[in-house]
């Protein structure tokens, strides 16, 4: 039997813009940064093929705001940056937060801070993307360990953020971004792809943020005939701004209320060896790719090695994870970091086990020998 789908030698930068070609993108507002200008470089030429649209604005303050603009007009929009990028468009990522605007946004991580590292891989944005917008919020980010997964994850970012009508955050870093492999396309048929829904009630009985909003909820798109108001302030349900403490509790706890509800369906996480795992590696983006070495090199030696691995970064999945840190007597989190996910391990265990952090900020990979020896290091 020939298999007949599409394979390509694709760079991680190259099958996210593809999948966003794929998935419906249709707007892409950018400006270049490396290790992220590909996406922009692909988008640029392919986007006019399809009779999207391309634009190259300014800086990334104009490029976010272009691609809110767009989405709220109809458009399944994204941009791509790094990390003085993705500082820069943090206050109107919390714009998108609140008007509840479905959008893209690729990070590819680089080492900093300030320009820092520019061409060297970094997960020194992940905490960042939580909480680098100010006010309460919540945020969808994911993050892939191989070409392979950029591809389908790029296809959940959108999807995402169509169902939840929220900016959804894809964190590559550059060891994903630039690395290249062979990625075995899937047909579009093989692959959901999640439209946002038009309004079937008539535009008097609108509501843009009424209480029926809460998961794959009706969009109405500028020049529809709706009429709904844009506003960054707290808002009622038409979108005008209020300072009414009951409002403002409404629509906080409508949004709050639209991620919790359906929690169940937001956690992807990926796992090895946990069934009897004594000593659990907590591992996530590139890292991974050391981490299931490092496991397999372990139990060779009769060393009870684990990974589980976090895709959806945010929200965390805690649950998940809690029950593998009942089993664990030790928990190893390497990060090309300081380290950001190490806290929330140790958050989750609570003392009852113990958390080492293995934290590598020179702009080079982990290494399975070094996880292997910090393994070694703590038992």
């Amino acid at each position: 039997m020939t298999d007949n789908k599409i394979k390509r030698f694709w760079q991680g930068n190259e099958a996210c813009a593809y999948a966003a070609l794929n998935v419906g993108c249709r707007f892409f507002g950018g400006y270049p940064i490396t290790p992220s200008t590909e996406i922009a470089e692909l988008m640029a030429r392919e986007l006019p093929l399809v009779n999207g649209v391309f634009i190259q604005m300014e800086d990334e303050i104009a490029s976010i705001g272009s691609v809110l603009g767009a989405s709220i007009a109809g458009a399944k929009a994204m941009t791509a940056t790094s990390g003085p990028g993705f500082s820069l468009m943090q206050e109107l990522l919390g714009f998108g937060c609140i008007t509840e605007a479905p959008c893209v946004i690729v990070d590819v991580q680089r080492a900093g801070p300030s320009t820092g590292l520019p061409t060297q891989p970094s997960q020194g944005d992940v905490m960042q993307a939580r909480w680098g917008t100010h006010g309460d919020h919540y945020i969808i980010a994911l993050s892939p360990s191989t070409v392979q997964e950029t591809y389908t994850t790029t296809f959940d970012c959108f999807n995402l953020s169509e169902k939840f009508r929220t900016p959804v955050l894809l964190l590559l870093d550059e060891g994903v971004g630039h690395m290249r492999e062979k990625v075995t396309v899937p047909r579009n048929s093989e692959m959901e792809i999640i439209d946002r829904q038009k309004p079937t009630v008539s535009p008097e009985d609108y509501l843009h943020y009424g209480p029926d909003t809460l998961c794959k909820a009706p969009f109405a798109s500028f020049g529809d005939g709706y009429r709904f108001h844009v506003e960054s302030l707290t808002h009622d349900e038409r979108g005008y701004p209020t300072n009414r403490p009951d409002e403002a509790v409404l629509m906080l706890e409508r949004q709050k209320r639209k991620f919790e509800d359906h929690l169940d369906e937001l956690v992807m996480f990926d796992e090895l060896e946990t069934d009897d795992a004594e000593i659990l590696i907590v591992a996530y983006g590139a890292v991974t790719r050391s981490a299931r070495s490092a496991v397999k090199a372990l139990r060779r030696e009769g060393i009870k090695a684990g990974l589980f691995r976090p895709i959806m970064i945010w929200p965390f999945p805690e649950k998940d994870l809690k029950k593998r840190l009942e089993k664990a007597h030790t928990v190893v989190v390497p990060e090309m970091s300081w380290g950001q996910i190490v806290f929330e391990v140790e958050r989750l265990a609570a003392g009852k086990c113990r958390v080492h952090g293995l934290p590598r900020f020179d702009g080079q990979a982990i290494t399975p020998m070094q996880i292997q020896s910090k393994v070694k290091e703590v038992l």
